[in-house]
């Protein structure tokens, strides 16, 4: 969509046959989401990532399997249950609930500002490579996240071959 307000707006603004010299513009797209998953770097930061957190990730796991112990074994034993048993180990369980939802909370948005951290790493040294390879190639224009492109036009290879290049 922006592409075409893009060509539409050049159309516009250029006398006709400077349009047809717009033949001769240099395109070229680079798809981020390869990147991010392709990319040498991402994928030393995705396992970084991954050992950072899998101990407290276990650590949730192993608390969820608890919680839902303790609420089967209220359920099936809250019956045979003193009314002060019940109520204690309710207790018990939504203290362990609240905690595990606190815990599960601070993850999640630990995991997230890592994971924004490496991907704002891994773009900044994405957009250098771009750069270079534009200008080393002489491209006049390359895109980011289209919703489609020709195959002609992806130079997504090229870049990550270049980071791949520059560790």
């Amino acid at each position: 969509m922006k592409f075409a307000t893009f060509l539409i707006a050049l159309m516009t603004v250029f006398p006709v046959s400077q349009v047809m010299a717009a033949d001769a513009l240099k395109i070229g797209y680079v798809n981020t989401q390869r990147i991010f998953r392709d990319a040498p770097s991402a994928v030393r930061a995705a396992k970084k990532i991954e050992a950072e957190f899998s101990k407290r990730d276990q650590d949730l796991q192993r608390m969820a399997k608890q919680l839902q112990s303790m609420q089967e074994n209220l359920e099936t034993n809250a019956m045979t249950m003193s009314e002060s048993d019940r109520r204690a180990k309710e207790k018990s369980l939504n203290d362990l609930s609240r905690e595990f939802q606190r815990k599960q909370r601070e993850f999640r948005e630990d995991l997230n500002l890592r994971q924004n951290e490496e991907n704002t790493a891994i773009i900044d040294k994405a957009n250098q490579a771009i750069r270079q390879i534009a200008e080393s190639e002489k491209y006049d224009l390359i895109l980011q996240d289209v919703v489609w492109v020709s195959q002609q036009l992806d130079i997504t290879d090229k870049v990550i071959k270049a980071l791949a290049d520059g560790k």
